[in-house]
């Protein structure tokens, strides 16, 4: 069916994606995750901040149905960034606003909402400079971006919504407005980690970094014994409390459950952007010195390359989820024994499913990342240092990826638990920290509450003034609202 929406939004000029056409088809299936193909009554995909602006007056003022925003569709849970069938919904498809541009004199990369990291970093490569973009190649832009944005560059320059100095912004009312520093100041704020709750960011004006042409990095494996893990929580609680004085690299260690292994490896993965190795870098010696090693895969490369290499497989369900602990070396050890036992009762329970991929990854969110926001005029994510009690900080991810919504069902259920049971760990271990990394959160999280009462308080003034009529929070069903 081919609702009278979509009819509107075709007879407007705008290019529009029908239900049953190889176009539709091929723009569903591009979504990392088979989660978020949720089959919208159409996709509308604007070329410009113009034709977002057509397009949000069609849907606002002439209809009533619900809709949702797509960037580079890497978010996994369903009603991230798509709509329903059943909701009759459109999906506002940015994936046409994909240029990047250069301001060689400003010094600053002009960057289109709908473009994925590979794409600016091609495009940035001739002028020898980068941004503080996504780890991962295929991750799109916006989303990245208004969820904080955690990258190779966070120790020494903050997440990249730090990095942002001006969104091009589509309100609710279709006026289109900057907002920076001296624009729009409160909304400037509010976008540096708010998600999509204020208006449909069309492009995103970042500060180059320069001087950054070769990385050195890539991943090493190790078995997961009980030694070597030892060795690992120690060498990695290390890096973090002393991250503050080696801000070019970064470590990532995973305890990886995969089908080709077919048991729990340990492996770490590290870009160091100032391109000296490890063998001519002492911050990396504790690492280095732990054996054995089943596999190396480190090398110099360029930042594109190297983000190519970070892709991890679509086409799956997933199911992620993530919390926030004070670097503490009995969390993560209890954190790595609960996937064990997780990954041991999967097996065990779920014996029609060989072929599940597990992830428990720890990255480093050291006081010093929060420290920088609050130099480039601060956002609204809430860990400020004072918040850590001096301390410094690990981010947990667990990733899942299985073959059927059923199993999606099932994998949600018990990473929940062991989130929830790890989360009252670390309170009882005076280690907790009630922070959720948004662009990592499942919808049975709330992460936006654990920016803490005065930040939500800030952006729901601003969503008021901005939004008056609620759009956002009322008819924009994807993603992540700001809580009552």
């Amino acid at each position: 069916m081919y609702n009278g929406q979509c009819q509107s939004l075709t007879k407007a000029g705008l290019q529009v994606l029908e239900p049953g056409t190889e176009a539709y088809t091929e723009r569903e299936a591009s979504y990392f995750s088979r989660s978020s193909q949720l089959k919208p009554i159409c996709y509308v995909q604007p070329r410009d901040a113009a034709e977002v602006a057509s397009a949000l007056a069609i849907l606002v003022k002439d209809t009533t149905c619900n809709f949702a925003i797509r960037s580079g569709g890497h978010m996994v849970w369903a009603g991230a960034n798509n709509s329903p069938l059943v909701d009759n919904g459109v999906t506002i498809d940015l994936g046409l606003m994909n240029q990047t541009e250069y301001d060689t004199e400003r010094k600053i990369a002009k960057i289109g909402s709908g473009a994925r990291w590979a794409d600016v970093y091609r495009s940035l490569e001739p002028f020898k400079v980068t941004v503080a973009g996504g780890r991962a190649s295929s991750v799109g832009v916006g989303g990245f971006l208004t969820g904080g944005g955690n990258n190779f560059f966070s120790t020494k320059y903050g997440f990249g919504c730090d990095n942002v100095v001006n969104f091009e912004v589509v309100l609710a009312s279709g006026k289109v407005v900057n907002a920076n520093a001296k624009e729009n100041p409160n909304l400037f704020k509010a976008l540096k980690g708010g998600s999509g709750n204020f208006g449909i960011v069309t492009r995103f004006d970042m500060r180059a970094i320069e001087g950054v042409t070769s990385l050195w990095g890539g991943a090493v494996v190790y078995p997961a014994d009980d030694a070597t893990t030892s060795q690992h929580i120690a060498a990695f609680t290390n890096w973090v409390r002393d991250a503050h004085a080696y801000p070019a690299g970064t470590i990532v260690p995973f305890w990886a459950y995969t089908p080709a292994a077919g048991e729990i490896q340990i492996l770490w993965m590290t870009a160091d952007t100032s391109g000296r190795d490890w063998a001519s870098t002492p911050a990396y010696d504790e690492f280095r010195a732990i054996e054995p090693r089943l596999a190396v895969h480190l090398r110099h490369d360029s930042l594109r390359n190297m983000t190519k290499s970070f892709d991890q497989p679509g086409d799956l369900y997933h199911v992620w989820c993530t919390m926030t602990f004070k670097n503490d070396a009995r969390v993560m050890r209890r954190a790595v024994d609960m996937h064990a036992a997780l990954i041991a009762q999967w097996k065990a329970e779920v014996a029609s499913d060989p072929d599940f991929t597990n992830y428990l990854i720890f990255q480093p969110m050291p006081r010093v990342v929060f420290e920088r926001a609050a130099e480039q005029g601060g956002n609204v994510l809430g860990m400020d240092p004072e918040r850590l009690g001096g301390a410094d900080a690990v981010l947990i991810q667990v990733q899942m990826w299985i073959n059927t919504p059923e199993l999606e069902a099932k994998a949600r259920e018990l990473i929940t638990k062991f989130r929830l049971e790890l989360q009252q760990y670390s309170v009882e271990a005076g280690a907790g920290v009630d922070w959720e990394y948004i662009n990592y959160a499942d919808h049975t999280q709330d992460p936006i509450r654990t920016y803490g009462a005065a930040n939500v308080a800030f952006m729901r003034e601003v969503s008021a003034k901005y939004d008056p009529e609620q759009v956002f929070q009322k008819r924009a069903r994807a993603g992540f609202k700001l809580p009552e």
